[in-house]
This record gives C-alpha cells, structure tokens and sequence, in this order.
C-alpha cells in the first residue's frame, strides 16, 4: 500500500496533502477544528523559543480550560 506524499507541514505538524489542502482546512473548518489548529500554533511557537515564561504559563493554563471545555460538552 502506497502512502501519499506529504506536500508540506502547518506549524510542524498538520500535514497538507496538496497545493489545494490548505485552501479546502480554511473552507471546511469548524469549532473543534479551529481550537486544534489554535492548539498547534501555540505549541509550535512555545516550541520555538517565542513566547515568555509567564506567557507560556497563561497559554498553557488557556489550552487546559479550552480543553476541559470541550471534554465537558462532549
């Protein structure tokens, strides 16, 4: 079985099957798709040295709420 290529990454770690795969994430996204995507920016960045100490704390403690969140509407 064949695997399909990979065309490229979002934020090292969403991969984008084609040149038209980022386009069709923007048109279809919804609510939990939105919050994954939050959640992998937040990740990639913090892993990149971007963000503070404090600020990683109060973006930590923000995906836990969003998390726990979704977890309780589920």
């Amino acid at each position: 079985m064949e695997q399909e290529k990979i065309y490229g990454k979002l934020f090292d770690s969403v991969p984008l099957l084609n040149e038209n795969h980022l386009q069709t994430l923007l048109d279809i996204m919804d609510k939990e798709q939105a919050v994954f995507l939050l959640v992998q920016a937040v990740k990639y960045a913090y892993h990149n040295g971007i963000y503070s100490l404090g600020e990683s704390e109060i973006i930590s403690k923000s995906i836990r709420v969003l998390s726990e969140i979704k977890k309780n509407e589920e």
